[in-house]
């Protein structure tokens, strides 16, 4: 039988008819493409968050309702040292008794801004009748004297009356003095110029990190052009520490002239000392107001 050649006659492909469209045709040998089939796993979550939410709904409705029903029983203070807990709660009399939800929390916030060293007041409701209120008291920092009255300084430069507690707490407090006249403020309260108020921050800040200077020195002089002063107990000299900064280190130079000099010359040698420059104290003799002495370090 003579040899031939087989050739298998193929179908045509098919060719895009006139709109560009045209019909594919599966391949052979190879499997359909799996489709997963949709699952119902969605549709459980979904329900299990319709209940999740109508539950703290229905939470929500009888707290509220609840909380119409229950009377203010008890205070609870936070935060208060200076001002008593007896004295906030007698300010608060009046409330104890009525309904906490009818309760104005921001009228109980200002009742208790009108004692003087309050800064700030929170008040939470809670709903077995009980009735937080976080106070922040305002911090001593100097004492100054005002139409003939002892008073306090806080550190935001307002002007406070002395009361017992601070007296008896607060008793190394430096005095200042030199404070330009004070501003009515809306709470009620006086209150320093915002530079004065950082000055005497800065200043005092320095003497309570300082190791000798804070029990030596009773007075803390603002003048403007730079030449506030601090006075000790024990003698009338004026040491000028200025209004520019670096008291840290005017004071630590304060402390050396004193264990070096004044401790050994005595303490009425000068009427000035200053502090205010780099590596030198000029200082200026109390007999005579015409040599100063330049003073190495």
């Amino acid at each position: 039988m003579p040899d031939f050649e087989y050739i298998r006659k193929q179908e045509p492909l098919p060719f895009p008819d006139e709109q560009g469209s045209s019909e594919e045709l599966p391949e052979e040998g190879y499997p359909e493409p799996f489709v997963p089939e949709r699952s119902g796993g969605w549709q459980l979550l979904f329900l299990v968050f319709l209940v999740v939410i109508g539950a703290f709904g229905g939470l929500a409705f009888y707290a509220g309702k609840w909380k119409k029903d229950v009377d203010v029983r008890k205070y609870v203070f936070d935060g208060n040292s200076i001002v008593s807990t007896r004295e906030l709660a007698d300010i608060l009399k009046l409330y104890h008794g009525r309904n906490l939800d009818s309760l104005d929390a921001g009228d109980l916030r200002q009742r208790v801004l009108k004692f003087p060293y309050i800064k700030d007041v929170i008040i939470i409701k809670e709903m077995n009748g009980l009735v937080r209120i976080g106070v922040a008291e305002r911090i001593p920092l100097a004492q100054t004297v005002v139409a003939g009255k002892q008073m306090i300084v806080d550190r935001e430069g307002f002007i406070l009356p002395l009361n017992s507690v601070v007296e008896t707490r607060f008793q190394r407090l430096p005095l200042v003095s030199g404070i330009s006249r004070p501003k009515a403020q809306p709470n009620g309260l006086l209150q320093m110029s915002g530079q004065e108020a950082d000055l005497l921050l800065r200043i005092a800040g320095a003497l309570s990190e300082s190791e000798y200077a804070k029990m030596l020195i009773r007075e803390v002089h603002l003048e403007s052009n730079n030449k506030t002063y601090c006075l000790t107990m024990q003698t009338p000299t004026r040491f000028i520490v200025g209004n520019d900064g670096n008291f840290k280190e005017k004071l630590k130079k304060f402390e050396i002239f004193w264990q070096k000099v004044v401790s050994k010359k005595g303490f009425d040698v000068y009427e000035t000392v200053d502090l205010r420059f780099k590596d030198r104290i000029f200082t200026r003799d109390s007999l005579s107001l015409k040599a100063p002495q330049d003073v190495s370090l």
